[in-house]
């Protein structure tokens, strides 16, 4: 089929984009690239599209699909949106990108390369034609050359060659690109997004959830943007979801299931009014989490995917729910977040919970206990915060500890309200003993940066305090705000507040912290304490995680960067400060400063991950747990250059 009947086809909606397939992702390069190939008659691949009735077809974008069947593209998205762009000089129907990448792409009739405009370079020279301008005037464009050059000797010598270049060009407009059709009531959704992640070798495979997805947009178009205007919701609140996070909310409440097999048979009337409940109930649990636990920003909001499972038991009561069972809920969340259930085999594990809160012997209490019989005891031990670094699995609960304990600061002696925290990029990490200082006296950056020299202050009184040694600064404040130092759970022993007693300072706070973390659980279990009470043989504590994540704002900056940029490329950001977790035990093992657990393109690629500023021990772990790994922003975006732009 010629490349200009494909596009009219295009145009006339005969062509399309399945609802499943991701948005425009190419860059400069490879449109550059392409037309290259074209002009030169190179092989550009063939297409492939899923031909189906127009009205069992769900696709992207405003526009009316012909009548009868529409043929929907599988492969060829990028190659086709390109050259529909750049020809017609605004981007199809369909298009999700970056418009930018589709203008001012430049012909040289003498060097015959494509280049993106640049006015000093370009702005004089006739030689530089606009291609979108040229194929949009067409054969004019040639009658005005000629014109235009007959006037200039040294042109009108080589007319005729520029005349051929030109023919060349539009003549991209008559290649004939082969198309594959997959054809057949056969065909289900199920067996083409198969064919499609089997062919797609240069994108992005389909999760489970992509596919429960597009089949929800099969009957419901509107799915997609009604689910991201309810994480722009969440997000503008300081919590990052995504759509797969949202689906198993959903799957909780429409199927009581976690695995997305059990929604493809749903209604649209069902998964709409799912939705309705899902949100719901997941704003109560959010209001829970953050209320009770103090728990109010994305980046101490640990053990997302415990949140379905509340979801689940909220909606089976209608949200009506007793103090005594939300604080149950709270507890049974914090103790998953706190051991990791959920950071290896989500699935499974959200289905586990689903089901001890069903049937006859399913109850709260069932679910509490199920925890246990996994993890052991519920017991917090002061080695749980020998760990360090703000990527440790203690770092939430120590913010936890601050906000529900109304931990006062330092330079007001006023509780630390709300209003006064933020997100990490606002949030003040104070530490105790300055770091400076500790470098100085030869401590390690392990022992510089423990769980139990930080606490959190305002962004004024630390300031205030600078580099100073709590050996002074600590009897200010215990002059003028009596009790504050106390409320952050500092040893009031003197001796420790010396900086050659610093190790045993941690000791003594980590006893603290571990006392005060336990007093709260009580709490939450209004007296019903036995799943506090040691029954089996005590784990041996181990701190022996790897990484510390991020450990000062210049690391903080180069992640967000790089998350930026991958943004701006059309690419899935990375997960900063990634828990690296034994999938059974949900033991923390490493905390990786931003990773692609998945890869990049996920399921096509390796995974990867950017270390900053780590030791080599980590390095090796990462590597030897099957991480590509970089250790400078440089060197990563070169490989995703070489590898997955070009």
């Amino acid at each position: 089929m010629k490349v200009s009947t494909i596009l009219d086809h295009i145009d006339s909606g005969h062509f399309a984009l399945p609802e499943f397939q991701r948005g425009y992702v190419w860059n400069k390069d490879q449109v550059r690239s392409l037309f290259d190939s074209m002009y030169r008659r190179h092989p550009v691949g063939t297409l492939l599209a899923w031909v189906t009735e127009t009205g069992t077809a769900s696709y992207r974008g405003d526009g009316p699909a012909s009548k009868g069947v529409v043929k929907l593209l599988l492969d060829g998205q990028q190659r086709m949106t390109t050259i529909y762009g750049i020809v017609r000089g605004t981007p199809p129907k369909f298009f999700d990108g970056n418009p930018g990448t589709l203008k001012n792409l430049m012909f040289n009739l003498g060097s015959e390369t494509f280049e993106y405009f640049q006015p000093v370079k370009m702005r004089d020279d006739p030689l530089w034609i606009d291609v979108t301008d040229f194929m949009l005037k067409g054969n004019d464009s040639i009658g005005l050359l000629i014109e235009s050059f007959s006037k200039d000797p040294l042109l009108a010598k080589d007319l005729s060659t520029y005349v051929s270049k030109l023919s060349r060009m539009m003549g991209i407009l008559d290649i004939e690109l082969h198309v594959e059709e997959v054809t057949g009531k056969e065909k289900t959704l199920e067996v083409v997004v198969d064919i499609f992640n089997r062919v797609n070798s240069g994108g992005t495979k389909l999760s489970k959830g992509d596919l429960a997805l597009a089949k929800i947009c099969a009957d419901w178009p509107e799915a997609r943007d009604t689910m991201k205007e309810h994480l722009k919701k969440w997000q503008s609140h300081e919590y990052n979801f995504n759509l797969d996070w949202l689906l198993r909310s959903i799957n909780t409440v429409v199927t009581g299931e976690a695995r997305f097999q059990y929604l493809h048979n749903s209604s649209a009337e069902e998964i709409q009014k799912g939705l309705k409940k899902a949100v719901k109930h997941i704003d109560t649990t959010l209001n829970m989490i953050s209320g009770r636990l103090g728990l109010d920003h994305d980046r101490v909001l640990f053990g997302k995917f415990g949140i379905p499972v509340i979801v689940r038991y909220l909606d089976t009561h209608e949200g009506k729910i007793t103090d005594t069972e939300r604080d149950l809920l709270m507890f049974w969340y914090i103790q998953s977040g706190m051991w990791g259930r959920f950071s290896g085999s989500t699935e499974s594990f959200i289905d586990k919970d689903l089901a001890s809160l069903e049937g006859e012997s399913g109850s709260l209490e069932a679910l509490v206990e199920q925890l246990r019989l996994w993890h052991g005891n519920l017991w917090v031990e002061p080695e749980q915060f020998a760990n360090w670094g703000v990527g440790a699995r203690f770092y939430p609960v120590l913010y936890m500890l601050t906000r529900m304990g109304e931990a006062k600061d330092w330079g007001t002696g006023l509780p630390l309200k709300k209003h006064l925290l933020g997100n990490l990029n606002s949030l003040e990490v104070h530490h105790i003993f300055p770091r400076a200082q500790l470098y100085k006296a030869g401590y390690s950056k392990q022992e510089v940066n423990a769980l139990a020299n930080f606490c959190f202050l305002t962004k004024d009184t630390n300031i205030k305090i600078s580099d100073c040694l709590p050996e002074r600064y600590f009897e200010e404040i215990e002059r003028d705000h009596p009790g504050a130092l106390a409320s952050q759970w500092i040893p009031m022993d003197r001796t420790l507040w010396k900086i050659d007693h610093y190790l045993e300072f941690l000791e003594a706070r980590r006893n603290l912290l571990s006392e005060a973390v336990n007093f709260k659980l009580e709490e939450l279990l209004h007296g019903e304490t036995k799943w506090l009470v040691p029954q089996y043989e005590e784990r041996v504590v181990k701190s022996n995680t790897i990484g510390n994540g991020i450990s000062t704002t210049n690391e903080e900056s180069i992640l967000t960067s790089v998350n930026e940029w991958m943004e701006s490329n059309g690419l899935p950001k990375g997960i900063v400060l990634y828990d690296y977790s034994d999938e059974s035990t949900g033991e923390q093992k490493a905390v990786f400063d931003l990773a692609w657990p998945f890869g990049i393109q996920e399921g096509l690629s390796d995974p990867v991950v950017l270390l900053i500023d780590e030791d080599p021990a980590t390095i090796a772990f990462a590597s030897s747990a099957g991480y590509r790994c970089f250790t400078n922003e440089g060197e990563l975006k070169h490989y995703i250059e070489e590898n997955i732009l070009n």
